[in-house]
């Protein structure tokens, strides 16, 4: 039972090949930004990102999200920038229109976000155009090679470093999600996808290894509940 654990699958999702409607989409969004309010990854924001740049007594900073989905992150980001009187610059780059669509119209009260369309393995930014680049729950989408590409490109534009959240390939987190979880989950691509997530995801010594051989300095990942591994690689001393 707990061999298919062992190593990750790249089996893709039905985001990853396409076989959706535009309103599972569009269900899918929603129903996604449920789950970052309640399953952890706002929290895994504060406790990494915003953590570091309070850490740094930064009166201002500017954030990349590759892979920005709606941009729930960037307005966290944004609410805490507001709260704690500090400028923040806040672009969410999304591959797919609609994303990046959705980034705009749902962030139009915070003129500290924008949104473009990009690819991640090519980020249209030169060298150390951000304070950070950050990505949440994007980087399982890719075989090991591809998301070694990211994290380089990503530690690429950020001047001060990158914070990954991602899920954690745990067999508790996968039969809970498959069990009780999807008592409450309603759209298809979110049941079907959200378990092939996790066993397409990494084991925390995994996740290390592609940060080191991605070339990242002070490379550090940390379990963060629930079922979220935090990779934080920091250029500007230790983590």
């Amino acid at each position: 039972m707990f061999e298919r654990f062992r190593q990750r699958t790249l089996e893709p999702e039905n985001l990853d090949k396409g076989t959706y409607t535009p309103e599972e989409y569009e269900g899918c969004l929603i129903e996604l930004r449920r789950i970052n309010k309640w399953l952890g990854d706002a929290d895994a924001l504060r406790d990494s990102l915003l953590q570091e740049i309070e850490r740094q007594n930064l009166p201002a900073f500017s954030v990349l999200d590759v892979g920005a989905g709606s941009g729930e992150l960037l307005r966290v980001a944004a609410k805490w920038a507001r709260e704690t009187n500090r400028r923040a610059s806040l672009v969410g780059l999304e591959l797919n229109e609609r994303s990046a669509r959705a980034i705009r119209d749902e962030s139009n009260e915070f003129h500290e976000i924008s949104s473009l369309r990009g690819n991640g393995f090519q980020l249209p930014f030169a060298d150390g155009s951000f304070d950070f680049a950050i990505q949440s729950l994007t980087l399982h989408h890719f075989d090991d090679e591809g998301a070694v590409r990211i994290l380089r490109e990503m530690a690429r534009v950020a001047a001060r470093g990158i914070f990954v959240i991602d899920l954690h390939r745990d067999p508790t987190a996968y039969f809970f999600y498959t069990t009780i979880g999807r008592l409450f989950l309603h759209n298809r691509l979110i049941r079907e996808d959200g378990a092939l997530s996790i066993l397409k995801s990494w084991k925390r010594a995994e996740l290390e290894y592609l940060g080191s051989k991605a070339g990242l300095a002070n490379v550090k990942v940390e379990e963060h509940f629930p079922a979220r591994l935090i990779l934080s690689a920091l250029t500007n001393g230790k983590v």
